[in-house]
């Protein structure tokens, strides 16, 4: 009984998933988590971590220039087949029944994130979980400017998949036998990440409850 639970932990186990699938398995992943909605429980920021340590360990047989280009492409992609699928399916997503995996409550969150930050949601949304896989198809279905889609997803692609999976090869460069701690330092990626949703989710519930929101002072204009 327990098989399938155990399987599916090991699918999201970074280093699992990249020693069973290697850098193929990296981009599918970085792809589907950034555009497609059954991607957005897959662990992408803590693959990317890790795909750069292995890199600085020679474990992962590539390139860091191919790993950091492929990430790179791979994130820009998954965002623009998410930006058209949201185009195309528009309010239907709304309406989608709640299963085993996808809730209404993710389409909410994402997109109350959308409507406080605008455009530049695309890019903020890179490093906060579920809602990065949400913000492209939203994107889509709020007919967002193409031309506008298309130069916040190239920043935001640069910054999180380059940025993180640098960020990992710059450590495993630096601390000497920092494989021993691939796990805590997975571990530390992941709060990092889900941290961001955790933080809106509070925010939500104390508007929910009517509770104050602290909110940016405007400054009175000099008369």
């Amino acid at each position: 009984m327990l098989a399938p639970v155990l399987g599916a932990l090991d699918f999201l186990n970074p280093e699992k998933l990249i020693d069973s699938f290697g850098l193929l398995g990296i981009l599918l992943v970085i792809f589907a988590e950034s555009g497609l909605l059954v991607g957005f429980f897959l662990p992408g920021d803590s693959l990317l971590f890790t795909a750069g340590l292995l890199v600085s360990q020679d474990v992962l047989d590539v390139g860091l220039p191919v790993l950091l280009v492929g990430c790179f492409l791979a994130a820009v992609a998954g965002d623009q087949v998410g930006y058209v699928f949201g185009n195309r399916v528009g309010p239907a997503l709304f309406r989608r029944p709640d299963s085993r995996i996808f809730k209404q409550r993710y389409v909410e969150q994402s997109h109350q994130f959308f409507e406080r930050h605008g455009a530049k949601t695309i890019v903020l949304a890179r490093f906060v979980p579920i809602v990065r896989t949400f913000a492209p198809i939203l994107a889509g279905v709020g007919s967002m400017p193409y031309r506008t889609f298309v130069a916040f997803n190239v920043v935001g692609g640069l910054m999180w998949a380059v940025g993180v999976t640098t960020i990992g090869f710059l450590l495993g460069e630096t601390i000497p036998s920092i494989d021993r701690y691939l796990l805590p330092a997975i571990g530390v990626i992941v709060i990092l990440s889900v941290l961001p949703a955790v933080l809106e989710i509070l925010r939500q519930r104390r508007e929910a409850a009517g509770l104050p929101v602290e909110e940016p002072v405007a400054e009175t204009p000099a008369s």
